[in-house]
């Protein structure tokens, strides 16, 4: 009996026959989407109760996404080779014992080795769940339903993170904060024991794994998602940011001749290019892109040069949040009729026309921002529900595990290239201190020329991926 006749035996037929395992699975989308968005409402407090300074905070946060995003795809290789439950299940206990370390910290430095431990075990972990949950079932409309639960949990932790961590701070130290992720990581942990089976040795990819390569992708990718911190902060006017640059130029070249002449390389460029791969990846960069860059500017755009308040300015964030958590059902609807091909193209789309319909009419009022920020989170939960089914379908049965992998890295480094564009391009066409107050009249036309141009570049950006990715789908 074939691999897939087997799994086909054990799939189950809905997503109520396996609510464990997704109960489980959920819970460590929980984990990446409430960690990063409950922490950074602590940031003041951990700063001055540690005494730390402007930079040693950023490193707080930083420090967990450079590791988490640098290991995925090591990971992802790890798992494919070892299996992916028993790499998840690992993952899932050093999260554990990394939160419950949080008690002992009393310093800035070891905050960051704790934080970057959980990084550690978000690249063993946070992969592995869209895996997981595409083997799970065989079905492509379980699929594709099932990742919408998994995301949808993870989004309402994005979106209750800073009101929780702010109650949370009223009455506990900040240290509760990390501590919330204990149970979460046990709740998983029962629910991925339980749920889902141990990989059988036929499903694991049995080839060596190619130690440099594994250096160089991972140097690749830190270096690609330290980059815009540079840029962002540096501009473009310095020699550090563009000497990063051609370290990360340097290091991809070298990670794709090995990819191209080891024998049993980190990641088969073969299987990176066939066309359901290749595509999903565009897509779901486009999207990162989108999401991240147009957060950051209507964020500032609110505060800074309209004058809104942070909380009116949370406030008007919240049709993209309204969306994100409760266009699941609809999202479910609208692939079943679409189909997963013109599904992810017309949701790639919606992402560009929101980011079009910003850069055009974004200046002249609440209402056209609202609208972008809306057709934007339709887009990005259509993509994020069926890109990954795509990519995953596209790959052997073997390497499901690097391939939901190379999703999550692509959404990582397409949101730090977002958020180093827009940075860079306000960097290069505002005078002065962006955060003082009392703009002069050169300031606030320094600023909306910026958002513009800014806008556009990424419109431009996500076109063209989303372009590349539709002639590229088949």
């Amino acid at each position: 009996m074939s691999i897939s006749a087997q799994s086909r035996l054990r799939s189950p037929g809905s997503l109520r026959e396996a609510w464990i395992a997704l109960a489980g699975l959920s819970a460590v989308f929980l984990f990446e989407m409430l960690d990063n968005s409950i922490l950074n409402v602590a940031l003041p407090t951990i700063g001055r109760d540690l005494n730390a300074s402007t930079t040693a905070l950023q490193w707080v946060s930083n420090s967990y996404a450079v590791v988490f995003g640098g290991l995925m795809l090591v990971f992802g290789a790890v798992a494919d080779r070892f299996g992916r439950r028993r790499i998840m299940l690992i993952g899932l206990a050093l999260l554990c014992a990394a939160s419950l370390a949080t008690v002992f910290v009393t310093s800035v430095a070891a905050l960051v080795a704790v934080r970057s431990v959980m990084g550690v075990a978000a690249a063993m972990t946070t992969p592995g769940s869209i895996a997981l949950a595409f083997r799970l079932f065989q079905d492509d409309d379980l699929r594709v339903r099932s990742m919408t639960l998994i995301s949808t949990v993870g989004l309402v932790g994005l979106a209750v993170g800073p009101p929780l961590g702010g109650f949370v701070l009223t009455i506990a130290p900040w240290q509760a904060l990390l501590l919330v992720n204990v149970p979460i990581s046990v709740l998983a942990m029962i629910g991925i024991g339980r749920g889902i089976q141990a990989d059988g040795a036929e499903e694991l990819h049995r080839s060596p794994a190619d130690f440099l390569s594994g250096v160089l992708g991972t140097a690749t990718i830190v270096l690609a998602l330290v980059v815009p911190t540079f840029f962002v902060e540096q501009g473009a006017h310095s020699w550090m940011p563009w000497a990063a640059t051609a370290l990360t130029v340097a290091a991809a070249a070298l990670f794709v001749v090995r990819a191209r002449t080891a024998s049993h390389p980190l990641l088969d460029l073969k299987l990176v290019a066939r066309p359901l791969v290749a595509s999903g990846l565009a897509y779901k960069a486009a999207t990162g892109l989108a999401a991240a860059g147009l957060t950051y500017l209507v964020t500032l755009q609110l505060q800074l040069d309209w004058g809104w308040s942070p909380a009116l300015a949370a406030a008007g964030m919240l049709p993209q949040v309204v969306v994100l958590i409760a266009a699941g059902p609809v999202v479910n609807r609208f692939v079943r009729w679409a189909g997963l091909d013109r599904g992810v193209w017309l949701g790639a789309v919606c992402v560009v026309a929101g980011l079009a319909v910003y850069a055009l009419l974004g200046r002249t009022g609440y209402a056209p921002v609202a609208a972008a920020l809306v057709l934007v989170a339709v887009g990005i939960r259509v993509v994020g529900a069926v890109a990954g089914v795509n990519v995953l379908k596209g790959l052997p049965e073997n390497r499901t595990s690097i391939g939901a992998a190379l999703v999550d890295t692509a959404s990582q480094v397409a949101s730090a290239t977002g958020v180093a564009v827009s940075g860079t391009v306000l960097a290069a066409l505002f005078a002065g201190g962006i955060t003082r107050p009392a703009w002069s009249s050169a300031q606030t036309a320094q600023f909306e020329q910026a958002v513009t141009v800014g806008s556009l570049a990424l419109t431009a950006l996500s076109a063209a991926l989303v372009g590349w990715a539709f002639l590229n789908r088949v």
